[in-house]
């Protein structure tokens, strides 16, 4: 039986490893289509093998080749179905030693990548209808020390969301926050030992981006959406 997103084509950044590229086998054994950008090429390409995805490699802090990865993702096919910007650098440190390299570096990551591939995106959801989905955490509501940049990039990523469900009423824009610790190698540099006693293998947040992607419902549209909540709340329901 063809899965909801048999043949959609859905757009993962940071897709390398943790939260991106469970997310990349989910949909990938869901069916759909895959198009993965990461900076790191060498964890991408096996990735891409395995799931049969269109490999972008790309330093998404850089505003020309995150276009070039794009013009090539669309020359390929122009549809856009899902796109969940997941990509984002966090480096812990002070406004007294964050260099401005690094600050610049952060919020083009997290919303400098997040606007071009959104309005790549748009033409085609608003023939089609789609999913943006924008990865969020604590920092995105939230001052945290040392993460000046970080939190910056998340707050900036929440009003975007939310302007862009007022203007598109025909596509689903939220954030989602993971809502649970994961395991994953952002998480091992940056975790306290109490918070990685209570990580969780990112693969359990899955079934909460497939249900957004597979349903679009329009209440999601304008939120901020925990996807481990989401995911516990599916638990057991087939049509999840």
């Amino acid at each position: 039986m063809a899965s909801a997103l048999t043949d959609n084509r859905v757009v993962i950044t940071g897709a390398a490893q943790g939260l991106g590229a469970a997310l990349a086998r989910a949909f990938a054994d869901a069916g759909a289509r895959l198009v993965l950008l990461d900076r790191d090429e060498a964890a991408l390409k096996p990735l891409c093998a395995q799931t049969g995805a269109m490999c972008l490699p790309v330093d998404l802090s850089d505003a020309s080749a995150t276009q070039a990865a794009i013009d090539q993702m669309l020359a390929a096919d122009p549809r856009v179905d899902t796109l969940i910007h997941n990509a984002a650098i966090l480096v812990p440190e002070p406004l007294a030693d964050l260099e401005f390299g690094m600050f610049r570096a952060t919020l083009d990551v997290g919303i400098q990548a997040g606007y071009l591939l959104a309005r790549a995106a748009l033409p085609s959801m608003q023939r089609h209808g789609g999913a943006m989905i924008f990865v969020s955490s604590q920092s995105g509501i939230k001052g945290f020390a040392e993460e000046t940049a970080y939190c910056a990039a998340k707050h900036a990523l929440e009003g975007f969301s939310k302007s862009i469900a007022l203007e598109e009423p025909g596509l689903v824009s939220c954030t989602i926050t993971p809502g649970k610790a994961m395991h994953t190698p952002m998480s091992e540099r940056n975790y306290t030992d109490d918070m990685k006693a209570q990580w969780v293998d990112p693969g359990l947040l899955a079934p909460a981006f497939l249900h957004i992607a597979k349903t679009r419902d329009p209440a999601f549209s304008g939120q901020r959406l925990n996807a481990w909540d989401i995911a516990q709340s599916l638990k057991g329901d087939i049509h999840a």
